[in-house]
């Protein structure tokens, strides 16, 4: 009797070689797709890997500092956008006589409403000290809806542009203090303040240099293409902001600090006993460290505006205004960069010392640029002024974390910075007024610096000799 013949592979073990040859070639194919996926990738992800170990390490991870890093670098990325698209609105796009007037302009509608406001700014997110988060996010929020209310003013040249630009300047500065204040809820086991600022300031100056050039780029095809991607990085950063821990919001043991440097400077209901503990007073030191700082946050501005405009009108030997004005920044940046780092090796240092040291280096600095005026020496003069002002910075902030209790600290640093913002706007004004000469504006300069340095030395070098074991007095 015949047998029906099953056609080879229609078995079971002929249905199994089959099946497995065919799973075995969908299984190469789905490893090289991977393995392609993984290749485009590691561009991206490979770098991305290398800043969350760079950021978290030390503890950062665990505390969370490594995050607020990261959003500090969202941060700078953002504003540098937004200052290049307003950069070429405002300044390159008219000739040298009418963008000075549109610079004044711009001073005049934005940054005279923020001395008004900035004064509020520390004492109103005193009351916000559960919503640090919310603060931070809302601050990154409004600048991304605004940027994009800046995209069609920078086409059209409305007058939106400069209330939009103050709003910009009002959000940046807000989480500016919400972030100074944030920073000892977030400090690793063993880290100081001062390590801990010198690396968040070091992530925001890194994205800062990478997006500079991005948004120059985006600049070239067209006005608009800056604020775009100032909106979409500025959202990222709402979203981060959620991510940081919850410790934040928290305000336990905290009180409103009065930057008053004896009792004699108490006024009004603050003379009366309080019902809870409060700071009497931050000290001495404190204080000085807090004006010569504000003495170097007004060179800072000073030199960005009169600079800006004496190099487009009389630009280094053999260079465009636009080289001659990158130069400067790249030296100012470098200088910055380099005046953080230094500061977590000075960290142990006394932070009077310091202080007093890198404002004078200025002063001699300034004083020579403006005798042998020259593009080295201005170069020269923005570099040393930036790594003054970084590690005058993190040497306040050292002051703060020895002299302030815990109690009033977070206060005390929202305070402060709120400070040395108007005094960079009251620098930026100085600038904008002076005739354009070089040497006698380097010599206003020098006067700001000597007039912070003089007011300020013999009170912070009394303060060092007494190995800062003086403390403010707490009802």
């Amino acid at each position: 009797m015949a047998t029906a013949r099953t056609p080879q592979g229609a078995t079971g073990i002929g249905g199994g070689k089959g099946g497995r040859n065919r799973r075995r070639g969908t299984g190469r194919r789905r490893g090289s797709l991977r393995a392609v996926g993984r290749a485009l990738r590691l561009p991206f992800t490979g770098p991305a890997r290398g800043i969350r170990k760079a950021t978290h390490a030390h503890g950062a991870g665990e505390s969370g500092l490594g995050k607020l890093i990261e959003l500090h670098g969202v941060n700078g990325a953002g504003d540098v956008m937004i200052t290049v698209a307003l950069a070429s609105t405002v300044f390159f796009s008219v000739p040298t006589d009418e963008a000075r007037g549109r610079v004044a302009l711009y001073l005049g509608i934005t940054m005279a409403p923020f001395t008004l406001l900035a004064p509020v700014i520390g004492p109103l997110l005193d009351r916000l000290p559960h919503g640090r988060r919310a603060a931070m996010a809302g601050a990154m929020l409004a600048r991304a809806l605004l940027a994009l209310v800046l995209s069609s003013a920078v086409v059209s040249g409305d007058l939106q542009l400069y209330p939009a630009a103050l709003g910009v300047l009002v959000a940046s500065k807000a989480y500016g203090v919400v972030r100074s204040a944030v920073v000892p809820r977030l400090l690793p086991p063993g880290f100081s303040l001062v390590k801990a600022n010198s690396r968040v300031t070091l992530g925001g100056l890194l994205a800062t240099g990478v997006a500079a050039p991005i948004g120059a780029g985006l600049q070239a095809l067209g006005p608009r293409w800056p604020l775009f991607g100032a909106f979409v990085i500025f959202i990222a950063g709402t979203f981060l902001s959620f991510t940081l821990p919850h410790k934040v919001d928290s305000a336990k043991g905290e009180d409103t600090a009065l930057l008053a440097a004896d009792e004699q400077h108490l006024h009004g209901p603050h003379r009366r006993p309080v019902k809870r503990p409060g700071l009497r007073t931050v000290g001495i030191a404190v204080t000085h460290a807090l004006g010569a700082n504000a003495a170097l946050r007004c060179l800072s501005g000073f030199l960005i505006f009169f600079l800006a405009f004496l190099l487009r009108e009389h630009p280094m030997s053999g260079q465009s205004a636009a080289v001659s004005l990158g130069i400067v920044a790249v030296a100012a940046g470098t200088g910055n960069a380099l005046g953080t780092a230094v500061g977590a090796w000075f960290r142990s240092r006394a932070p009077e010392i310091i202080i007093v040291a890198v404002v004078g280096l200025v002063l001699c600095v300034a004083i020579t640029a403006a005798v042998f005026f020259g593009a080295v020496m201005v170069a020269g003069l923005a570099a040393v002024a930036g790594f003054a002002q970084a590690l005058a910075k993190l040497s306040l902030d050292a002051l703060i974390q020895r002299d302030v209790p815990e109690l009033v600290r977070t206060s005390a640093f929202a305070r402060s910075e709120t400070l040395l913002q108007m005094a960079w706007v009251l620098g930026g004004a100085i600038g904008i007024v002076l005739p354009l000469k070089g040497s006698f504006g380097l010599l206003i300069g020098a006067a700001i610096v000597a007039t912070g340095w003089l007011t300020t030395v013999k009170g912070l070098i009394g303060s060092a000799r007494h190995g800062g074991h003086t403390r403010p007095r707490v009802a």
